[in-house]
């Protein structure tokens, strides 16, 4: 087990951020965090996420338009938004990303498989944006993940000409305390969980 100190980091003190304090994101944490993620496990190891760092004041007026107006100001004032997708054409990786079945890539091919192809990329790029969250996290780093914007136009804007589509909005950053609003409560185990 990990020290109770990391699972702090990771979980019970953890916050979900809306305001930045002005301290930049390296490349190089970018890239660290990236290289953390890649590890961790989906389907077939199909990998289906994608990631733009959005840090330049022209990727900001791209993306502005299509927030909500309550996660604007938060959004341009934070270092880095990470618009996270997933590729529905993800198969296309699976010879290379899983050698000893290559043949799997044919299950997801075609009109025919579609939706499957998008159902799979969906919930496995999901659960590596919850992955990236807890990489965020672990590295020092403050997160502010969201809905809550037109993702159709968030398409348009960054995914142009792909087959990846927006999953959701993830800023980074050094988060402002005096910004946090109060812990919100969460389920209890008999309230979320049971045996069977």
């Amino acid at each position: 087990m990990i020290p109770e100190p990391a699972l702090d980091t990771l979980f019970r003190s953890a916050r979900s951020h809306n305001g930045w304090l002005p301290r930049p994101v390296a490349d190089a944490t970018l890239r660290e965090l990236y290289e953390l993620v890649k590890w961790a496990p989906t389907s077939a190891n199909c990998s289906p996420m994608r990631i733009v760092f959005v840090r330049s004041a022209a990727g900001r007026e791209r993306l502005r338009p299509w927030l909500s107006p309550g996660n604007v100001e938060k959004t341009l004032s934070a270092p880095v938004t990470a618009v996270i997708g997933y590729d529905t054409e993800f198969h296309r990786a699976l010879p290379h990303l899983f050698p000893h079945r290559p043949e799997l890539r044919h299950g997801f091919e075609g009109p025919a498989n579609a939706d499957h192809a998008e159902r799979t990329a969906f919930r496995n790029g999901s659960l590596q944006a919850g992955y990236f969250i807890l990489a965020a996290r672990a590295l020092g780093l403050d997160c502010g993940p969201m809905s809550g914007f037109d993702a159709q136009g968030v398409d348009s804007s960054f995914w142009a000409g792909t087959a990846v589509r927006t999953n959701l909005l993830c800023n980074l950053g050094h988060g402002d305390p005096a910004k946090l609003f109060g812990r919100h409560p969460r389920l209890e185990f008999d309230e979320a969980c049971r045996f069977d």
